[in-house]
């Protein structure tokens, strides 16, 4: 197959614009790598009209996939791990061409995982574990069990992500295999919301207790990236908290963590006066024991 699309990737690999180009080949019948293709390109460039784009090719009863993807957009995906598949087609990919070692060197990145990339990673998994879990307790404390569930299984999944980054491993498609094998605890917690015979509530309940000891134990590593960038000034408005470069991909669990953070003494409120009597505007500050 690398033979025939020897024309397609030569002639990305020429062009100025081109940083490299890698080959996944699907290993066996079943493999969920390719995404039921035979093989899959994937070309990245410095710029594009379209951050990603996708074209389909066949051959001999086989298929193929060449994915454009920009370089921006592949640090996105790396960051917020919006695209977990991404991690196994580098990790897993043969180079065909490679401009200046940007590839290399990217594998290189992912495979020392340096600490800065993990404390985002895991400030970033925490967010979302705090949304879940806080959204799932509410659900859960006005009796709508089933979507509480649904909510808890999210924060658990985020526990064993922040579990596996924490271990300085990328989490991958088959985190809790990853997770049994590093946190067997956080699995246990997961098998016994999955297969216990209890009452849903009264798992749900268990679950809960159990979660808030975990997640009160990863508090300090999960906030360290947002506390470190809100030390940098005295206060903050909501608004410059949102629009700060570093805290953009925070964005929707945003407002939750910061609640959360304030109950636990890691945030501190600061009124500021308006122009309207006994009207303040509600500002934020790292609590004065931490900065």
């Amino acid at each position: 197959m690398e033979d025939i699309l020897r024309p397609i990737y030569q002639e990305r690999a020429s062009q100025s614009n081109t940083l490299g180009v890698l080959l996944i080949e699907k290993k066996q019948k079943s493999s969920h790598i390719t995404e039921s293709f035979d093989v899959i390109l994937l070309v990245i460039v410095k710029d594009a009209e379209q951050p990603l784009f996708i074209k389909h090719y066949s051959y001999n009863n086989q298929k193929a996939a060449m994915h454009v993807i920009t370089e921006s957009q592949l640090q996105e995906w790396l960051l917020l791990g919006t695209n977990r598949r991404i991690f196994e087609w580098i990790h897993e990919a043969k180079i065909l061409f490679d401009r200046n070692e940007n590839v290399a060197n990217l594998k290189m990145e992912l495979s020392d995982f340096p600490f800065n990339g993990r404390k985002i990673k895991m400030g970033l998994e925490f967010a979302k574990l705090i949304r879940r879990y806080v959204d799932g307790k509410a659900l859960f404390e006005s009796k709508q069990f089933l979507d509480a569930y649904n909510y808890v299984v999210h924060s658990l999944h985020h526990l064993a992500r922040l579990a596996v980054i924490e271990n300085g491993l990328h989490p991958e498609l088959t985190v809790w295999h990853q997770v049994k094998q590093i946190e067997p605890e956080i699995f246990k917690l997961y098998e016994e919301l999955v297969n216990s015979e209890e009452s849903l509530e009264k798992r749900l309940e268990l679950l809960f207790l159990a979660s808030e000891f975990m997640i009160h134990f990863r508090t300090n590593i999960g906030t360290a990236h947002l506390l470190e960038v809100l030390s940098k000034k005295e206060y903050w408005q909501f608004n410059e908290i949102m629009n700060e470069e570093e805290l953009i991909p925070y964005s929707v669990d945003l407002a939750v963590l910061i609640e959360y953070l304030i109950e636990k003494h890691l945030l501190d409120v600061v009124n500021i006066e308006t122009k309207g009597q006994g009207v303040y505007h509600r500002c934020y500050c790292v609590h004065k024991k931490l900065s």
